[in-house]
């Protein structure tokens, strides 16, 4: 099931998991957790038998995020039942409890982590537009970096689907041509940004490192 890289929380938290499973059937199950950390959690309760890699969603009170399945536990174990789960989105807050700070080596992971494409929370509205569709599917971004987003919509597109991506930052709108990497039935869409113009990249790098400053 691998190697923790950080120290986890031993907690019982309620939180609500959905996604598709390993026959493609929509999910939505109300499970606890069994502990956690700024990266992960592990899960139990769990009868959805998603693959793994899958992206699933959580939602522990009224705040969501996505998480990639890296184990299910097995039948015959005393695992069954339980998940392993991969934060995708890391530094955005979820939990209200406090966590075990960071190891050394997960401390220069992060570091390194945040020197690429750090991704922030933000609400902004933005149109999906997809060929041989005339109207543009209207949204909102759930987090952001200049290399991504993660599109928030009920009825998510299927993985591999090329979007047009129009969206507003200060005042300003931005354009993008856009891959769907994963998709989250009921949650929404990652896209990869595969063309943008330098100025729209210009503003939108700024917008990030701007919410990125939090004083302390």
């Amino acid at each position: 099931m691998g190697k923790r890289s950080e120290p986890r929380k031993d907690i019982r938290v309620p939180v609500r998991i959905f996604g598709t499973d390993s026959a493609g059937q929509i999910f939505s199950e109300k499970v606890v957790t069994v502990n956690v950390s700024r990266h992960g959690a592990e899960l139990s309760g769990v009868q959805a038998q998603p693959n793994i890699d899958e992206i699933v969603g959580l939602t522990y009170g009224n705040i969501k995020s996505h998480f990639r399945v890296k184990w299910v536990g097995q039948p015959g174990t005393e695992k069954l039942g339980h998940l392993g789960l991969l934060n995708l989105s890391p530094e955005k807050p979820l939990w209200d409890f406090p966590l075990p700070g960071p190891t050394r080596d997960a401390s220069t992971r992060d570091a390194r982590d945040r020197r690429a494409h750090p991704r922030v929370r933000c609400g902004n509205s933005v149109e999906a537009h997809v060929a041989n569709q005339d109207a543009p599917i209207r949204a909102r971004i759930g987090d952001i970096s200049v290399g991504g987003c993660f599109v928030e919509m009920p009825n998510p597109l299927p993985p591999g689907t090329a979007v047009r991506l129009a969206f507003w930052v200060k005042d300003r709108k931005l354009s993008a041509t856009a891959k769907v990497i994963t998709s989250t039935p009921g949650y929404g869409n990652g896209v990869q940004f595969t063309a943008m113009s330098e100025p729209d990249k210009a503003v939108l790098r700024e917008f990030v490192q701007g919410l990125i400053r939090i004083p302390t």
